[in-house]
């Protein structure tokens, strides 16, 4: 049978790099680093659409803030099972299709006239899209790839996804002013398809299928295929959450995930340009300042990755949640000075998904690292679910009362109630090993 030059190449530039001391994984990880780094700048453009979108339809806050309350939603609830998806069907296969269905979704939605069309295109098929290559697919990429440095390639695999989000915005707030919003829009689907090539040539399931094992770890068999029927697609996930509920450690993990998305994508990443428009910023200058948070963030999650390979991270996760809440208490007084907004630019996004690693190198000693990816994508549910809450919640806010304040100290308190959360939990025995 003739060979498929598209899987031969893999294996061909895994040997050549193998050679020269550089392990296949770490081609894996860019390639899932630029994809959710495209996949990121179709989430963070929702930061800038708020007001041209009012002004073209007349569409009111909370009416936007609907649809994408509901991409944030399906986004999270779609975490384990894209975690399932991947198991049964592939990374690669699962990452192409999602990144076509966020392209037809970002295309579709350069037509749209109605309220019911920003719902389902960026509501549900964004949402769903988005969902397949959250932090799912980092961690799942990172647990398969690595038995060393993995909270490292976690924590850069988190920063291309929540940095993404912020550095896009400065271009795609240019271009919505200059151009229009839908030019901002064009600019994603180029993203997009960069990533989808880079995915279609480099990406592949497992380190075996490049005769390879882990990066640090020792060869094993790519898994059988299992039955990818209907039943088994939902039986997998949910089983797992059976097992992990029961547990106070998943709850934990839950509720401050819940809290982290209620203090980060829920409420600053899509408001904050609104929440700065309110005293006198334009959409370029606060666009701008979202996106020093976002430098500081990939510097501050990679930090975090690196912290989570040496330190309990228990502690560092009531450190990064109880910081984050004061950000959130002291942003309400700075009164959107330019120079104080820089303090709490720099320390707010030092802290501003540097959660993320800790949450995942915690969910792989307490349940395991064959469970970890899908016990992760549940309580990835919850940060979406509160992401989900600020996004509508905080909209409601403004609709309703004129100000963003009372989402800001709601999400500031909440933070430290999570510091609490996390240290309520016991040092683990031991590692798990299912």
């Amino acid at each position: 049978m003739r060979a498929d030059p598209v899987t031969q190449d893999p294996s061909r530039l895994a040997a050549f790099l193998a050679q020269r001391g550089i392990h296949y994984g770490w081609v894996v990880a860019a390639a899932t680093f630029l994809t959710m780094l495209a996949t990121a700048g179709a989430l963070g453009s929702a930061g800038v659409m708020i007001e041209p979108l009012q002004r073209e339809f007349g569409w009111s806050t909370a009416d936007i803030s609907f649809a994408f309350a509901v991409r944030l939603l399906l986004f999270g609830l779609m975490g384990p099972f894209a975690a399932a998806f991947m198991t049964l069907f592939g990374v690669r296969r699962v990452v192409m299709l999602a990144l076509g269905m966020i392209g037809s979704g970002i295309f579709g939605s350069l037509f749209m006239t109605h309220l019911w069309q920003l719902v389902l295109l960026w509501g549900v098929i964004l949402g769903f899209g988005t969902g397949m290559t959250a932090l799912v697919l980092g961690a799942t990429v990172a647990t398969r790839w690595f038995a060393h440095r993995r909270g490292l390639v976690v924590g850069l695999l988190t920063a291309s996804n929540a940095t993404g989000q912020l550095v896009f915005l400065p271009l795609l707030a240019t271009l919505t002013t200059e151009i229009g919003w839908r030019a901002a829009l064009i600019f994603i689907l180029c993203a997009l398809t960069l990533a989808f090539a880079l995915v279609a040539l480099l990406m592949r399931n497992h380190p075996a299928d490049v005769g390879l094992g882990p990066y640090g770890g020792s060869f094993q068999p790519a898994p059988a295929p299992q039955d990818a029927s209907l039943s088994n697609l939902i039986a997998l996930p949910l089983g797992v959450l059976k097992e992990a509920a029961v547990t106070r450690t998943f709850w934990v993990l839950f509720l401050t995930f819940f809290i982290c998305g209620l203090s980060t994508n829920g409420l600053i990443q899509t408001h904050w340009v609104a929440i700065c428009g309110d005293f006198g910023i334009v959409p370029v200058g606060a666009a701008g300042m979202l996106a020093l948070i976002g430098v500081f963030d990939f510097f501050g999650t990679i930090g975090a990755g690196w912290l989570s390979d040496r330190y309990d991270n228990r502690w560092l996760l009531a450190w990064f949640y109880g910081l984050r809440g004061l950000s959130l208490l002291y942003l309400p007084f700075t009164e959107f000075n330019v120079y104080l907004l820089s303090i709490f630019a720099v320390f707010y996004g030092l802290d501003w998904i540097a959660t993320v690693p800790p949450t995942v190198k915690l969910a792989a000693e307490r349940f395991g690292p064959a469970r970890a990816p899908l016990v992760f994508g549940w309580v990835f549910a919850g940060h979406q679910l509160g992401a989900a809450t600020a996004a509508f919640g905080a909209g409601t806010a403004r609709t309703e009362f004129g100000t963003y304040l009372p989402a800001l100290y709601i999400a500031g308190a909440a933070c430290l109630v999570a510091t609490l959360l996390i240290l309520s939990l016991k040092r683990a025995a031991k590692p798990a090993t299912a």
